[in-house]
């Protein structure tokens, strides 16, 4: 069987790994690359650099990788899919809730796969959450809380954290709860001068019953990125900077030391950081891409999900801008 035909548009800070994890892919061949502004990271090789997606789609392709900016992201993938040519979109898939609509209908009718780059779903230790959840390893569900924080990043001009960084908590609690948000409540603020908000505190109610909390920030000196899962028999701790994972367990042994019991409120139980395989999301992602494509599998994440997760941060922004709880 012939090796897919793949070709990468945009080759800035996210599209130079796309193009690194391309040319490594089994079943995959990088065809062509395109980019308006160059190629200042040198990844284009010994492929001539397009200058748009029309140019790039003239080289046959089976699927495009779109790694422009967001506000770039509507016209490319719907000239991808008009051209017939499935495609992986960098999040989140639209700038807003109308555009992520219109690029998932293009797709959709026209049988089209679609994905959306979701990356933190494949980062091992969430990956090892999931599994771990799914065979019941901590009953019900109560809590997921996330704390995405650190630095400013230079190359963001034209989206607050809620657009750049808020997709992936609410897609990642959304998927580990497997269950979608039915009300949202946001406070953001504006510390650094810039235009767009640089935090967010989200709280929020899936439809099954889980309070999700996300603290997002671009203001603090220390990067973190975890996810707290607690739940009837504990409570598991992803690291998704080092996927590192580990279950803090309820203690079965009572407390007989009554302050200290008092003070500890649920008994404490074994501490365990598991051994997992730590494969790079970003293979793991587009391995999982090629296998929708073929038909083989379907753990990519589609546009009809990051349509969802679009409308949820729009509701972030909404209710952050009113004051008030957004009901969905």
């Amino acid at each position: 069987m012939a090796n897919l035909r793949a070709g990468l548009i945009g080759i800035g800070s996210m599209g130079r790994h796309h193009a690194r994890v391309l040319r490594a892919l089994e079943g995959v061949d990088l065809v062509a690359i395109a980019d308006a502004t160059g190629d200042p990271h040198g990844v284009a090789g010994d492929l001539e650099l397009a200058p748009d997606i029309d140019t790039l789609l003239k080289a046959g392709l089976d699927y495009v990788v779109v790694a422009v900016p967001t506000i770039y992201h509507e016209p490319v993938a719907l000239a991808v899919a008009a051209a017939g040519v499935h495609a992986l979109v960098e999040k989140p898939l639209g700038h807003d809730t109308a555009s992520a609509e219109r690029i998932t209908a293009a797709f959709e009718s026209r049988g089209l796969v679609g994905a959306v780059g979701h990356i933190e779903r494949y980062n091992p230790a969430v990956q090892s959450l999931r599994v771990r959840l799914e065979n019941g390893d901590l009953g019900d569900v109560f809590q997921i809380a996330t704390r995405r924080q650190g630095p400013f990043p230079a190359r963001i001009a034209d989206v607050g954290v809620v657009r750049d960084l808020g997709p992936h908590d609410v897609d990642l609690a959304a998927w580990v709860a497997q269950s979608t948000y039915a009300s949202i409540s946001a406070q953001v603020t504006h510390r650094s001068g810039r235009e767009h908000e640089d935090l967010v505190s989200i709280t929020g109610r899936l439809a099954n019953g889980t309070v999700a909390n996300h603290l997002i920030n671009w203001l603090s000196p220390m990067k973190e990125r975890t996810t707290v899962v607690t739940g009837e028999r504990g409570a598991f701790v992803a690291d998704t900077l080092t996927a590192d994972l580990t279950f803090y367990e309820n203690g079965t042994i009572a407390t007989t030391w009554d302050h200290i019991a008092g003070f500890r409120g649920v008994s404490e139980g074994n501490v365990t950081r598991f051994a997992i395989a730590k494969a790079e999301p970003l293979a793991t992602e587009h391995a999982a891409f090629r296998d929708g494509i073929l038909g083989t599998s379907s753990q990519y994440v589609t546009m009809r999900e990051g349509l969802e997760t679009v409308a949820v941060v729009d509701a972030v922004l909404e209710s952050a801008r009113t004051g008030t709880t957004i009901n969905r």
